[in-house]
């Protein structure tokens, strides 16, 4: 098979050999259950213990407070559900979240806006950004949870989670985020960004696919999700995946380790991608901040054209990219993510995702740059949208 350009990233990324290394053993001779107390099973504890303490190191947390999860939206619902349902009991059912939500929490709240919460969504206006002046607004007595994604999983762009998490420590409600496109990519700090309950997936920083977490603050005992058996302290039953939570932290660490020079160089290759292809493509827009932002993201959209054309085409040159987020990738509706930032629907539709990684390649960006206008170009000959948006201009 013909070399292909990835650049899907923040949809699934590359196990990498250094990860899958480490997990080999526990899926073949150290296959021991990490709760059986014999030697063989023991030895397997131990790996999912170390494996705890090198997230923990990442993420500046406490070991105790790692929940090994199925992956993102499993912590998410599990992080909301409960707190919602401890809170609840408290006469408090008010929950704060955003209008660029990855749908493991919109449809979470919108379950939970069927049980009787009442739901407010802060907007994030042109540059994809909350604004904690709105936050503090938006606070009220009966608040329940704060749920603020780190990162936005289709046009990237970073929030305050500092400054949220402070404010929401001061009010003395619970602060929630979903760190799955931040953690391995961007420093996170639990313990500094005053952040009660922290979402991730190893799958997206070069782990396996099917594991995850859940931070929980320590000192906060929300219901279990998932019951059953005593593993993860009794929180969250089921046989614990010692390959997968080793793979996750070693990916992780890798990450960690490798953050300050992988992300100097995706900033760069990043910039070019966004100054070239805004540049050289008329009526072209970059989608939310151009700073504060993912290094490896760019979203970009192309008036008069159709989102899924343009994958397609791209594709058939092996380029492999995308219009958002994969989880909604069959989804004929345009982002709900540009939407909220105030993108018409024709515009939305049109729009470019690419997601880059440290494995991206300085031929890989020449490539991309050279198709992208080809293409763009001729879908637009092609469109009698663009027809109508020329002869305006000439009116």
């Amino acid at each position: 098979m013909n070399r292909f350009i990835y650049a899907d990233n923040a949809a699934t990324t590359r196990l990498l050999p250094e990860v899958l290394e480490a997990m080999m053993p526990y899926l073949t001779d150290e296959y021991g259950n990490a709760s059986s107390l014999y030697g063989f099973g023991q030895e397997s504890r131990i790996a999912v213990d170390r494996a705890k303490d090198e997230i923990a190191a990442c993420l500046h947390c406490r070991a105790d407070e790692v929940f090994v999860t199925s992956g993102g939206s499993e912590a998410d619902n599990w992080a909301i559900k409960s707190a919602a349902a401890m809170m609840a009991a408290k006469g408090k059912k008010h929950i704060i979240s955003t209008a660029f939500e990855h749908h493991a929490v919109l449809h979470t709240l919108d379950a939970l806006k069927k049980e009787g919460f009442e739901i407010t969504l802060l907007p994030v206006y042109n540059n994809g950004i909350v604004k904690t002046d709105d936050l503090k607004a938006a606070l009220r007595e009966d608040t329940a949870l704060v749920s603020v994604m780190f990162a936005n999983n289709e046009i990237g762009t970073l929030q305050p989670i500092a400054e949220i998490g402070a404010i929401c420590r001061e009010h003395g409600v619970w602060f929630h985020t979903d760190a799955v496109q931040a953690v391995g990519h961007v420093p996170v700090d639990f313990a500094a960004m005053n952040i009660d309950f922290l979402s991730l997936s190893a799958h997206k920083f070069h782990g396996p696919k099917g594991v995850g977490a859940l931070i929980i603050r320590k000192g906060i005992r929300i219901p279990n999700l998932i019951h059953g058996g005593a593993q993860e302290k009794g929180r969250r039953a089921g046989t614990e995946n010692t390959a997968g939570i080793v793979g996750m932290a070693t990916a992780m660490k890798l990450a960690c380790n490798n953050m300050d020079n992988v992300n100097a160089s995706l900033c760069q290759k990043r910039d070019r991608l966004i100054r070239e292809l805004t540049g050289g493509i008329v009526r072209s827009r970059l989608n939310g901040d151009a700073e504060k932002r993912l290094p490896g993201n760019i979203n970009i959209s192309f008036e008069g054209i159709e989102g899924e054309s343009l994958l397609l085409m791209l594709d058939m040159r092996g380029i492999c990219a995308s219009s958002g987020s994969a989880c909604t990738s069959g989804s004929l509706d345009p982002s709900h993510v540009l939407l909220s930032i105030g993108l018409p629907h024709a515009i939305a539709h049109g729009s470019l995702r690419l997601s880059l990684s440290e494995e991206t390649t300085d031929e890989d960006i020449d490539t991309i740059l050279r198709e992208v206008p080809v293409i763009v170009q001729r879908l637009r000959d092609m469109s009698p949208l663009w027809e109508t948006i020329l002869k305006s201009e000439n009116q």
